[in-house]
């Protein structure tokens, strides 16, 4: 049997050439639009093809990147995660304080897409859907920027901990609007008190 060679798609082509120039990729633009469109109506009733014409896209081209709603929320998951990421890179010697630093980044890089956030929440929930692979990802991504080795021995106990301080803290913050006083208290006291249950445990950092 002959060997099946996929056809060359001039429009593809170009659109990789675009984004490895620089451009805003094509799952990017579609993670954009999702956002704007999930303000004005149900998540539940919007198409990867409403999305796909928002964002300016071709539906196909989409399709090959993301076949989904949910891996544009997976996709922009990643992009919070890098936020904290970035922001755990910080010159503080206490890695709880570098934790908590990791954690407010990704906050505040919600936030200005809170309502849209919310009515995503709402239909998949912050648990379950696309954010509930990730959970564990940006636990690790969390542990790992602070500089808190989430793999080995005592990596299992941190990043089961870490998880459930990633929920609690998603439950706080989605009630919590403004200057997120509240929110920041609890990520305080979250940390304090994993960090001493992960002593007892001989998982502590």
């Amino acid at each position: 049997m002959a060997e099946y060679i996929p056809s060359y798609d001039p429009s593809t082509a170009a659109s990789d050439a675009h984004e490895a120039a620089g451009g805003a990729s094509i799952v990017d633009r579609a993670v954009d639009a999702a956002l704007e469109l999930a303000v004005d109506g149900p998540w539940r009733n919007i198409s990867l093809r409403d999305i796909a014409i928002k964002a300016g896209v071709p539906l196909a081209e989409l399709y090959a990147r993301a076949p989904g709603k949910r891996s544009l929320v997976r996709h922009l998951a990643a992009r919070y995660d890098a936020a904290a990421l970035r922001a755990a890179e910080t010159a503080a010697s206490d890695p709880g304080d570098r934790l908590f630093e990791a954690v407010m980044a990704r906050l505040e890089a919600m936030e200005p897409n809170r309502f849209a956030l919310m009515a995503i929440f709402r239909d998949e929930g912050p648990i379950t859907g696309g954010q509930g692979l990730r959970l564990g990802l940006t636990a690790r991504a969390l542990l790992e920027g602070a500089g808190v080795d989430a793999g080995g021995r005592r990596g299992p106990a941190r990043l089961l901990a870490m998880t459930a301080v990633w929920i609690r803290v998603l439950q706080v913050w989605r009630d919590d609007e403004g200057a997120l006083n509240r929110t920041m208290a609890e990520i305080d006291r979250l940390i304090k008190q994993m960090r001493r249950r992960l002593d007892v445990v001989g998982a502590g950092f």
